[in-house]
C-alpha cells in the first residue's frame, strides 16, 4: 500500500552527492497537501521521494478520483512522462512534508543513456510497479472491502499519516458511504 525503493534512492544520494555543483539534481520541499504535480501539465523535472509520503491519483472524466498508489523513500514520478513526452497522467500530492531529488530533464536522459546501473534501477522500477499493480487488482478481486479496509487502517497507523475518509474510499475503489457502512462496523 506503501511503495518505497530504499536502492534508488540510496544511488540518487550518491549521485547527488558527487555533483561539483549541485545543479543536475536539487532538493526540492513540499508542504503538506501541496501539488507535487498536477495531471495534464507538463513535468518540468523528475522526482525522487527522499522523505515523506506522495498520494498519485486520477480525477476521472466523471469527476471522481481514483487513487493509483500512495508513494514513499525512493520512488520515482514524472519519468513515464519524460519517456513518452506526455502531459502528467495523475495528479501527485505531498500527504505529509516532502523532501524530493529533483532531476533536471536532459541529466535525467543523459543518465538513462551513459549509466547502465541507473538504467537497471529504473527497469526495476517499472517491473515492480507492473507487480505491484497486478497484485492489488487481484487482491482487490479476491478479498472484501473490509479487508481492504483493515490494511489500509494498518498503514495509518504504523506510519502515523492521515488518510481522509475521501482518500481511503478513491484508494479502495468505492464510495463514502459504502466506506462509512464498513468503518461502522469495525467499532
Amino acid at each position: 500500500m506503501l511503495r518505497t525503493n530504499t536502492p534508488f534512492l540510496a544511488y540518487i544520494e550518491r549521485l547527488y552527492e558527487l555533483q561539483a555543483r549541485k545543479e543536475a539534481i536539487i532538493l526540492k520541499d513540499f508542504s503538506k497537501h501541496s501539488f507535487v504535480l498536477q495531471q495534464g501539465t507538463t513535468a518540468h523535472a523528475v522526482l525522487f521521494i527522499k522523505q515523506g509520503i506522495i498520494k498519485c491519483f486520477m480525477n476521472e472524466e466523471n469527476g471522481k478520483e481514483y487513487i493509483v498508489e500512495f508513494l514513499g523513500k525512493g520512488e520515482v514520478v514524472g519519468e513515464i512522462e519524460f519517456l513518452k513526452n506526455i502531459p502528467c497522467l495523475c495528479t501527485i500530492e505531498a500527504l505529509t512534508e516532502v523532501t524530493a531529488y529533483s532531476i533536471s530533464l536532459p541529466y535525467f536522459k543523459e543518465l538513462i543513456e551513459k549509466d547502465p546501473l541507473f538504467s537497471r534501477l529504473l527497469l526495476d522500477a517499472f517491473a515492480e510497479r507492473i507487480i505491484n499493480t497486478s497484485s492489488r487488482a487481484s487482491y482487490q478481486q479476491l478479498h472484501t472491502v473490509e479487508h481492504s479496509y483493515a490494511k489500509l487502517m494498518e498503514l495509518q497507523s504504523r506510519q502515523n499519516v492521515a488518510i481522509s475518509k475521501e482518500d481511503m474510499a478513491a484508494y479502495l475503489g468505492i464510495t463514502i458511504r459504502t466506506l462509512n457502512r464498513v468503518a461502522k462496523n469495525f467499532k
